[in-house]
């Protein structure tokens, strides 16, 4: 039996941050919790997610580096939404505009 071919969509995500945590919204409709494959690094992450006929996958790479040992995820209604703290503490130096 041959398995058919799902295309694939990058879904629709947010991803922002303050001084100590990133959090990421990942738009993932129709899909089931458990089909849900999500993995982090410090400095990025990865999912995969079948539904049908259709496969959502997608990989971003962060600004500043995270620790994905503290990352905490739910899944409600079609969003994903995942929390990771920062490694470090985000301290910016602020720039006078001309």
């Amino acid at each position: 039996m041959v398995e058919e071919e799902r295309i694939l969509v990058t879904p629709s995500g947010c991803v922002y941050h303050d001084r100590e945590k990133y959090s990421i919204e990942v738009e993932l409709p129709g899909v089931d919790k458990k089909d849900i494959k999500f993995e982090a690094s410090e400095t990025g992450f990865c999912l995969r997610a079948p539904r049908g006929d259709i496969e959502y996958v997608g990989c971003w790479n962060l600004a500043h580096v995270i620790d994905p040992e503290k990352a905490d995820a739910t899944f409600k209604n079609g969003l994903l939404t995942v929390t990771v703290p920062l490694a470090e503490r985000f301290e910016g130096v602020k720039v006078a505009i001309k």
